[in-house]
């Protein structure tokens, strides 16, 4: 379980294909602190660690994940969110996330509004009861809340901080982000689905 708050910024440092997984290392700031077997959240997924050294970390990525998530776009050099699952003796300052991405969004605008920054995404049309103007919605495994909830589209407001720290800050129109939606929303949904 994580919170969608960003700790540090991951580095690709490589690629490895095995059968239809890959193996991405990933050079960070936190790599020497983890543990063999740890649950880290890469880009909103969470991931398990397989390998690590002080620089480095190697995690697996199976078919399934790369078929609903950006990371089968990733290539060397390029950036990843990165979060430790959240301990239960702390403060949950986003909203409750499990790394269980749930699709992806196209950016379609990143606009600077007067020091901070509205990013718009569009969506399958399947998922818009999984979203409310002001509720919550993980993009790229950051916490987010939802500034305005159209058809097909949303847009979330990013504060300097969060553009600066975070994979938003090199966003363009028409990447791919991870999306998971909020927990207790897909429950409610799924719940309506089968009422009369």
């Amino acid at each position: 379980m994580f919170t969608g708050i960003i700790e540090c910024l991951g580095t690709v440092d490589k690629i490895t294909r095995n059968n239809e997984n890959i193996d991405l290392t990933i050079s960070s700031e936190i790599s020497k602190e983890l543990k063999i077997d740890q649950s880290i959240s890469h880009n909103g997924v969470c991931l398990t660690v397989i390998e690590k050294n002080e620089h480095h970390h190697v995690v697996t990525a199976i078919k399934q994940t790369l078929d609903l998530s950006n990371l089968n776009k990733l290539q060397t050099g390029m950036t990843v969110n990165l979060e430790r699952c959240t301990q239960m003796n702390g403060r949950l300052d986003g909203h409750l996330v499990q790394g269980h991405v749930d699709g992806l969004a196209e950016c379609t605008g990143v606009h600077e509004e007067g020091g901070s920054w509205r990013v718009s995404f569009r969506i399958n049309k399947a998922q818009n009861n999984l979203m409310v103007p002001k509720g919550s919605i993980t993009v790229n495994g950051t916490s987010l809340t939802l500034a305005d909830v159209r058809m097909n589209e949303f847009d979330v407001a990013i504060i300097p901080y969060t553009f600066e720290n975070t994979v938003f800050g090199s966003m363009k129109i028409g990447d791919f982000a991870n999306i998971e939606y909020d927990i207790i929303g897909k429950y409610v949904a799924k719940w309506m689905e089968g009422r009369p």
